[in-house]
C-alpha cells in the first residue's frame, strides 16, 4: 500500500520524466497513448501491460481504442499522487510496447 512517504514531489516527477520520453505528467498522473499497427497488436500491448500491471499489483487507467491504447498511471492509494511504483511501471510498459513496435504519442492523451 502507498503512502505519504511514497508520493513524488513535482521536482521529483520532472526529474523522472526524461527517462519516460513516452510520457506525460497531466493531472496528477502519468500519461501516454501507444500506435500499433492494428487492433490485434494492440490487444497484445493491452495483455502485455495487464500482465506487468499484475506482476506488480499495481494496474493503470486503460483505454482501448482500435489500434491505440491509452495509459495512465497513478497510485490511488497514495491520494491518485504519482510514487516510484507508477514511475516503475509506466518503464515497464514502455520497454514492452517499444518490443512491439508501437509508437507513443501522449500529445494524443485526451483532456
Amino acid at each position: 500500500m502507498g503512502d505519504a512517504k511514497d508520493i513524488l514531489s513535482q521536482e521529483e516527477i520532472e526529474a523522472a520524466l526524461p527517462g519516460l520520453p513516452d510520457w506525460e505528467y497531466r493531472d496528477g498522473g502519468l500519461v501516454t497513448v501507444y500506435k500499433l499497427p492494428t487492433a490485434a497488436a494492440a490487444l497484445e500491448l493491452i495483455a502485455a501491460v495487464g500482465q506487468i500491471a499484475e506482476d506488480a499489483n499495481h494496474h493503470p487507467d486503460l483505454d482501448w481504442r482500435y489500434n491505440r491504447v491509452l495509459l495512465r498511471f497513478t497510485s490511488h492509494d497514495a491520494g491518485t499522487k504519482v510514487t516510484a511504483r507508477d514511475v516503475k511501471a509506466a518503464q515497464r510498459c514502455s520497454d514492452a510496447a517499444a518490443s512491439m513496435g508501437a509508437a507513443a504519442q501522449p500529445e494524443r492523451f485526451p483532456g
